[in-house]
Protein backbone atom coordinates (compact mmCIF):
# COMPACT_ATOMS: atom_id res chain seq x y z
CA UNK A 1 0.00 0.00 0.00
CA UNK A 2 1.53 3.32 -0.95
CA UNK A 3 -0.89 5.69 0.15
CA UNK A 4 -2.61 7.51 2.96
CA UNK A 5 -6.13 6.37 4.97
CA UNK A 6 -8.05 8.32 7.55
CA UNK A 7 -9.84 5.29 9.48
CA UNK A 8 -9.12 7.08 12.76
CA UNK A 9 -7.16 10.29 13.80
CA UNK A 10 -4.52 8.00 14.93
CA UNK A 11 -3.73 7.73 11.29
CA UNK A 12 -2.08 11.11 10.96
CA UNK A 13 0.34 12.65 13.14
CA UNK A 14 -0.80 15.23 15.56
CA UNK A 15 1.76 17.74 13.11
CA UNK A 16 -0.90 16.80 9.83
CA UNK A 17 -3.98 17.05 11.70
CA UNK A 18 -2.59 20.77 12.62
CA UNK A 19 -1.94 21.60 9.22
CA UNK A 20 -5.06 20.07 7.96
CA UNK A 21 -6.89 22.68 10.46
CA UNK A 22 -4.64 25.48 9.32
CA UNK A 23 -5.52 24.09 5.71
CA UNK A 24 -9.28 23.89 6.34
CA UNK A 25 -9.32 27.54 7.36
CA UNK A 26 -7.27 28.49 4.19
CA UNK A 27 -10.07 26.91 1.78
CA UNK A 28 -12.83 28.24 4.04
CA UNK A 29 -11.56 31.72 2.98
CA UNK A 30 -10.69 30.84 -0.92
CA UNK A 31 -14.72 29.86 -1.08
CA UNK A 32 -16.00 32.85 1.25
CA UNK A 33 -13.74 34.95 -1.66
CA UNK A 34 -15.56 33.18 -4.48
CA UNK A 35 -11.99 31.95 -5.77
CA UNK A 36 -11.95 29.60 -8.29
CA UNK A 37 -9.76 26.53 -6.34
CA UNK A 38 -10.09 23.03 -7.96
CA UNK A 39 -6.92 20.80 -7.52
CA UNK A 40 -9.02 17.40 -7.62
CA UNK A 41 -10.01 17.89 -11.59
CA UNK A 42 -11.29 15.13 -12.72
CA UNK A 43 -10.58 12.60 -9.76
CA UNK A 44 -13.48 10.71 -8.64
CA UNK A 45 -15.28 9.67 -5.14
CA UNK A 46 -16.96 7.06 -4.43
CA UNK A 47 -19.52 7.53 -1.46
CA UNK A 48 -20.56 4.31 0.25
CA UNK A 49 -23.55 4.47 2.69
CA UNK A 50 -25.11 2.33 4.52
CA UNK A 51 -26.31 4.41 7.52
CA UNK A 52 -28.63 7.80 6.45
CA UNK A 53 -27.01 11.06 6.32
CA UNK A 54 -27.47 14.86 5.77
CA UNK A 55 -24.32 16.88 6.74
CA UNK A 56 -21.74 14.02 5.84
CA UNK A 57 -23.01 13.14 1.93
CA UNK A 58 -23.95 17.32 1.62
CA UNK A 59 -20.61 18.27 2.95
CA UNK A 60 -18.29 15.50 0.81
CA UNK A 61 -20.25 16.22 -2.71
CA UNK A 62 -20.19 19.52 -2.30
CA UNK A 63 -16.26 19.63 -1.07
CA UNK A 64 -15.81 17.08 -4.12
CA UNK A 65 -17.70 19.42 -6.57
CA UNK A 66 -15.97 22.92 -5.48
CA UNK A 67 -12.14 21.10 -5.39
CA UNK A 68 -13.05 20.29 -9.05
CA UNK A 69 -13.90 16.94 -8.51
CA UNK A 70 -16.78 14.61 -9.10
CA UNK A 71 -18.62 12.06 -6.18
CA UNK A 72 -20.59 9.50 -6.91
CA UNK A 73 -23.63 8.30 -3.85
CA UNK A 74 -23.80 4.54 -3.59
CA UNK A 75 -26.44 2.85 -1.15
CA UNK A 76 -27.18 -0.78 -0.30
CA UNK A 77 -30.29 -0.15 -2.36
CA UNK A 78 -29.32 0.62 -5.54
CA UNK A 79 -25.75 -1.30 -5.65
CA UNK A 80 -24.59 -4.95 -5.13
CA UNK A 81 -23.52 -4.32 -1.84
CA UNK A 82 -26.77 -4.52 -0.39
CA UNK A 83 -26.73 -8.52 -2.10
CA UNK A 84 -23.82 -9.80 0.07
CA UNK A 85 -21.27 -9.33 -2.14
CA UNK A 86 -18.12 -9.60 -0.06
CA UNK A 87 -16.47 -6.33 1.10
CA UNK A 88 -13.08 -7.54 -0.20
CA UNK A 89 -14.45 -7.77 -3.96
CA UNK A 90 -16.45 -4.75 -3.96
CA UNK A 91 -12.84 -2.59 -2.58
CA UNK A 92 -11.28 -4.20 -5.35
CA UNK A 93 -13.69 -3.01 -8.30
CA UNK A 94 -14.68 0.20 -6.75
CA UNK A 95 -10.71 1.55 -5.88
CA UNK A 96 -9.75 0.76 -9.72
CA UNK A 97 -12.49 3.43 -10.77
CA UNK A 98 -12.70 5.81 -8.18
CA UNK A 99 -9.68 8.05 -6.83
CA UNK A 100 -10.58 7.91 -3.05
CA UNK A 101 -13.80 6.20 -1.35
CA UNK A 102 -15.67 7.52 1.90
CA UNK A 103 -17.72 5.00 3.52
CA UNK A 104 -20.29 5.33 5.93
CA UNK A 105 -21.22 1.76 8.16
CA UNK A 106 -22.24 0.22 11.12
CA UNK A 107 -19.12 -2.00 12.09
CA UNK A 108 -15.80 -0.79 11.98
CA UNK A 109 -14.41 -4.36 11.32
CA UNK A 110 -16.15 -3.40 7.85
CA UNK A 111 -14.00 -0.79 6.73
CA UNK A 112 -10.68 -2.14 7.68
CA UNK A 113 -11.96 -5.13 5.95
CA UNK A 114 -12.34 -3.23 2.93
CA UNK A 115 -9.04 -0.78 3.38
CA UNK A 116 -6.61 -3.99 3.59
CA UNK A 117 -7.91 -4.78 -0.30
CA UNK A 118 -8.30 -0.90 -1.67
CA UNK A 119 -5.87 0.60 -3.86
CA UNK A 120 -6.93 3.79 -3.44
CA UNK A 121 -7.36 6.22 0.12
CA UNK A 122 -10.29 5.02 2.06
CA UNK A 123 -11.77 7.85 4.74
CA UNK A 124 -13.89 6.52 7.51
CA UNK A 125 -17.19 9.04 7.28
CA UNK A 126 -18.60 7.23 10.49
CA UNK A 127 -18.55 3.88 11.96
CA UNK A 128 -20.56 2.46 15.39
CA UNK A 129 -16.91 2.54 16.64
CA UNK A 130 -15.60 6.37 15.48
CA UNK A 131 -16.22 9.52 13.95
CA UNK A 132 -12.56 11.47 13.28
CA UNK A 133 -14.26 13.48 10.14
CA UNK A 134 -16.40 15.39 12.86
CA UNK A 135 -13.36 16.00 14.48
CA UNK A 136 -11.80 17.75 12.31
CA UNK A 137 -14.47 19.96 11.90
CA UNK A 138 -15.06 20.58 15.76
CA UNK A 139 -11.39 21.29 16.02
CA UNK A 140 -11.24 23.78 13.01
CA UNK A 141 -14.27 25.55 14.72
CA UNK A 142 -12.68 25.50 18.04
CA UNK A 143 -9.30 26.87 16.44
CA UNK A 144 -11.47 29.32 14.57
CA UNK A 145 -13.50 31.06 17.73
CA UNK A 146 -10.82 30.43 20.37
CA UNK A 147 -7.07 29.48 18.96
CA UNK A 148 -4.85 27.03 20.23
CA UNK A 149 -6.78 24.07 22.19
CA UNK A 150 -3.66 22.27 23.43
CA UNK A 151 -4.04 22.31 27.44
CA UNK A 152 -7.75 23.25 27.38
CA UNK A 153 -10.17 21.01 29.16
CA UNK A 154 -13.39 19.28 27.28
CA UNK A 155 -16.14 17.67 28.64
CA UNK A 156 -17.74 15.31 27.05
CA UNK A 157 -21.41 15.01 28.49
CA UNK A 158 -23.62 11.96 27.36
CA UNK A 159 -22.91 8.11 25.79
CA UNK A 160 -19.42 6.69 25.29
CA UNK A 161 -20.33 6.33 21.34
CA UNK A 162 -18.42 6.31 18.56
CA UNK A 163 -18.01 10.65 19.18
CA UNK A 164 -16.56 9.73 23.04
CA UNK A 165 -14.14 7.66 21.05
CA UNK A 166 -12.91 10.40 18.78
CA UNK A 167 -12.78 12.71 21.34
CA UNK A 168 -10.58 10.06 23.16
CA UNK A 169 -8.24 10.34 20.52
CA UNK A 170 -8.54 14.00 19.60
CA UNK A 171 -7.38 14.63 23.67
CA UNK A 172 -4.25 11.90 22.99
CA UNK A 173 -3.29 14.52 19.29
CA UNK A 174 -4.30 18.00 19.85
CA UNK A 175 -3.05 17.86 23.43
CA UNK A 176 -6.20 18.82 25.52
CA UNK A 177 -7.54 16.81 28.86
CA UNK A 178 -11.27 15.42 28.09
CA UNK A 179 -13.96 15.25 31.11
CA UNK A 180 -16.02 11.82 30.15
CA UNK A 181 -19.34 12.15 32.11
CA UNK A 182 -21.16 8.91 31.03
CA UNK A 183 -23.61 6.85 33.16
CA UNK A 184 -22.73 3.66 34.39
CA UNK A 185 -23.14 0.96 31.73
CA UNK A 186 -22.68 3.92 28.80
CA UNK A 187 -18.66 3.83 29.09
CA UNK A 188 -16.42 4.37 26.06
CA UNK A 189 -14.33 1.38 25.38
CA UNK A 190 -11.43 0.30 27.20
CA UNK A 191 -9.25 -0.36 24.46
CA UNK A 192 -9.71 3.03 23.39
CA UNK A 193 -9.95 5.00 26.70
CA UNK A 194 -6.56 3.23 28.56
CA UNK A 195 -4.17 4.05 25.52
CA UNK A 196 -5.13 8.08 26.32
CA UNK A 197 -3.29 7.73 30.05
CA UNK A 198 -4.22 11.11 31.79
CA UNK A 199 -5.39 12.86 28.47
CA UNK A 200 -8.82 11.63 28.96
CA UNK A 201 -10.82 10.72 32.18
CA UNK A 202 -14.05 9.07 33.17
CA UNK A 203 -15.98 11.36 35.73
CA UNK A 204 -19.32 10.35 36.61
CA UNK A 205 -21.03 13.48 37.68
CA UNK A 206 -21.88 15.97 34.82
CA UNK A 207 -21.20 19.19 36.99
CA UNK A 208 -17.89 17.89 38.32
CA UNK A 209 -16.46 16.90 34.88
CA UNK A 210 -17.88 20.10 33.09
CA UNK A 211 -16.33 22.64 36.02
CA UNK A 212 -14.03 24.89 34.00
CA UNK A 213 -14.06 23.41 30.95
CA UNK A 214 -13.66 25.53 27.55
CA UNK A 215 -15.92 23.61 25.54
CA UNK A 216 -18.89 21.26 26.15
CA UNK A 217 -19.67 18.22 23.66
CA UNK A 218 -22.57 16.11 24.31
CA UNK A 219 -23.86 13.34 21.36
CA UNK A 220 -27.86 11.80 21.15
CA UNK A 221 -28.75 9.42 23.79
CA UNK A 222 -29.85 7.02 21.45
CA UNK A 223 -27.67 6.62 18.19
CA UNK A 224 -28.53 5.30 14.49
CA UNK A 225 -29.32 1.95 15.73
CA UNK A 226 -30.13 2.10 18.99
CA UNK A 227 -34.06 3.38 18.55
CA UNK A 228 -35.06 0.35 20.40
CA UNK A 229 -33.80 1.11 23.11
CA UNK A 230 -34.42 5.04 23.21
CA UNK A 231 -36.77 4.43 26.27
CA UNK A 232 -34.02 2.80 28.51
CA UNK A 233 -31.53 5.35 27.52
CA UNK A 234 -33.93 8.11 28.39
CA UNK A 235 -34.37 6.78 32.07
CA UNK A 236 -30.25 6.52 32.25
CA UNK A 237 -29.46 9.47 30.71
CA UNK A 238 -32.01 11.93 32.73
CA UNK A 239 -28.94 13.72 34.50
CA UNK A 240 -26.90 13.97 31.64
CA UNK A 241 -28.43 16.83 29.68
CA UNK A 242 -26.42 20.06 28.74
CA UNK A 243 -28.92 22.63 30.34
CA UNK A 244 -27.80 26.35 31.40
CA UNK A 245 -26.69 25.40 34.94
CA UNK A 246 -24.16 23.27 33.33
CA UNK A 247 -22.81 25.67 31.06
CA UNK A 248 -22.65 27.75 33.94
CA UNK A 249 -20.12 25.49 35.46
CA UNK A 250 -18.01 25.77 32.62
CA UNK A 251 -15.66 28.67 32.00
CA UNK A 252 -17.14 32.00 31.07
CA UNK A 253 -16.38 31.99 27.41
CA UNK A 254 -16.99 28.25 26.79
CA UNK A 255 -18.07 26.73 23.72
CA UNK A 256 -20.66 24.22 23.12
CA UNK A 257 -20.57 21.76 20.22
CA UNK A 258 -23.23 19.24 19.23
CA UNK A 259 -22.38 16.95 15.78
CA UNK A 260 -26.14 16.78 14.96
CA UNK A 261 -28.57 15.98 14.48
CA UNK A 262 -30.14 17.11 18.07
CA UNK A 263 -33.18 16.42 19.91
CA UNK A 264 -33.63 19.58 22.15
CA UNK A 265 -34.89 18.67 25.44
CA UNK A 266 -33.11 15.67 25.68
CA UNK A 267 -29.43 15.50 25.73
CA UNK A 268 -29.31 19.61 25.58
CA UNK A 269 -31.68 21.93 26.20
CA UNK A 270 -32.73 24.87 23.41
CA UNK A 271 -31.68 27.37 25.53
CA UNK A 272 -28.03 26.26 25.25
CA UNK A 273 -27.71 24.80 21.60
CA UNK A 274 -29.94 27.98 20.38
CA UNK A 275 -28.00 30.57 22.75
CA UNK A 276 -24.43 32.48 22.80
CA UNK A 277 -22.55 29.68 23.34
CA UNK A 278 -23.03 27.32 20.71
CA UNK A 279 -21.17 27.33 17.53
CA UNK A 280 -22.88 24.16 16.28
CA UNK A 281 -23.74 25.92 12.95
CA UNK A 282 -19.65 26.89 12.64
CA UNK A 283 -19.38 23.09 13.67
CA UNK A 284 -21.69 21.90 10.88
CA UNK A 285 -20.21 24.43 8.31
CA UNK A 286 -16.56 22.95 8.92
CA UNK A 287 -17.48 19.65 8.12
CA UNK A 288 -17.36 21.10 4.05
CA UNK A 289 -13.90 23.03 4.61
CA UNK A 290 -12.13 19.93 7.40
CA UNK A 291 -13.12 17.49 4.58
CA UNK A 292 -11.68 19.22 1.85
CA UNK A 293 -8.49 20.17 3.04
CA UNK A 294 -8.39 16.14 3.94
CA UNK A 295 -9.12 14.91 0.47
CA UNK A 296 -6.52 17.72 -0.86
CA UNK A 297 -3.70 16.05 1.78
CA UNK A 298 -5.13 12.53 0.66
CA UNK A 299 -5.00 12.56 -2.98
CA UNK A 300 -2.17 15.33 -3.15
Amino acid sequence: MNHQNFLTLLDLSPETLRDLITRAIELKNIQKAGTLHEPLKHKILAMVFEKSSTRTRMSFEAGMAQLGGHAIFLSPRDTQLGRGEPIEDSARVLSRMADVIMIRTFEHEKIERFTAFSQVPVINALTDLYHPCQLLADMQTYFEHRGDISGKTVAWIGDGNNMCHSYINAARQYGFTLNIACPEGYDPDDSILQPAGSSAAIIRTPLDAARNADLVVTDVWASMGQEEEQAKREQAFANYQVDSSLMQAAARDALFMHCLPAHRGEEVTAEVIDGPQTVVWDEAENRLHAQKALLEYLLR
